[in-house]
């Protein structure tokens, strides 16, 4: 009896409040697998359906031995996620997005698993040149490329949903893996100026985790093998972003990756992407937050 759903990640910013969901939405067992190299035991849900287990997605295979019959789907959300820092920790970038993500792939092809796959705006920028921009965007836009491959090879099912810079609850606010609303809010709490990196002008689609991990769950409930995008119908700069907050500002140094849009771009892979929009506005979020 298939009665269990994999999230990888699930320590982390997007799994763990995609698994919230998915106990409110579903009766499936779940299991977590997580390196928590960003991911925190403080995202840990407690409820006995959940399975936290402590290990590399590249060796999934042995980690799942004795769950592989009862896996209806696989949510693969364990990747490295920031551009910039992919430059910095390139081997880390290679080691999770490439050869993790390549196992997590076999693993649900030789189990006729279905995939659940987080794929990033990064790669659809500028007609999809901006793919080549950064290690990371690289390794995610090769990944879509192997699974759609898969699909044309081997009848691999899967879905894919596109993120557009998500925010929300248990995001990460400090270090190398924070997001850029985690670390307005940290920097305004602790009345430090906020930090844009220059010019400012880059603009993103910023899209509420609640909105995001809501499209995610559809995507597996509908089970139409599909490429989703979930964003906000609005984009703002980053700059604008940080005036909402009503606090000083200072500008960092240009970084090397650095995306001057987050557009809606179509690019030619073989599903077309159906683009989802969120209900939950940036504006409302930052203004309650302020108000706090």
């Amino acid at each position: 009896m298939k009665n269990h759903i994999i999230v990888t990640g699930g320590a982390g910013f997007v799994g763990s409040n995609l698994i919230e969901l998915l106990l409110i939405k579903t009766k499936y067992k779940i299991i977590s697998i997580d390196n928590y190299s960003s991911g925190t035991k403080k995202n840990h849900i407690n409820n006995k359906r959940i399975n936290y287990i402590k290990g590399d997605t590249s060796n999934i295979k042995k980690i799942l031995k004795k769950f592989k019959n009862k896996i209806i789907s696989i949510f693969h959300f364990g990747e490295f996620a920031r551009i910039y820092q992919s430059f910095k920790k390139f081997d880390e970038c290679y080691h999770s997005n490439s050869i993790g993500s390549k196992a997590v792939f076999k693993f649900c092809l030789d189990n006729k698993i279905k995939l659940i796959y987080s794929a990033t705006s990064a790669s659809l920028g500028n007609k999809g040149d901006d793919r080549n921009l950064s290690p990371y965007a690289f390794t995610k836009s090769k990944n879509l490329e192997l699974i759609e491959n898969l699909k044309k090879w081997f009848n691999f099912k899967f879905e894919v949903i596109f993120f557009y810079n998500v925010y929300g609850p248990r995001q990460i606010k400090t270090g190398n893996m924070a997001t850029v609303i985690g670390v307005f809010e940290h920097q305004y709490l602790n009345n430090k100026p906020l930090s844009v990196v220059k010019p400012g002008t880059q603009t993103r689609r910023f899209t509420h985790i609640y909105d995001t991990v809501q499209v995610c769950y559809d995507a597996f409930k509908l089970n139409k093998c599909k490429n989703y995008s979930i964003s906000s119908k609005n984009s703002y700069s980053i700059l604008d972003v940080a005036r909402m907050f009503k606090s000083k500002i200072i500008f960092l140094k240009p970084r090397l990756g650095e995306r001057y849009a987050s557009a809606l771009t179509k690019i030619s892979y073989n599903n077309k992407i159906i683009q989802k929009y969120g209900r939950l506005q940036l504006k409302d979020y930052i203004s309650s937050f302020i108000k706090k």
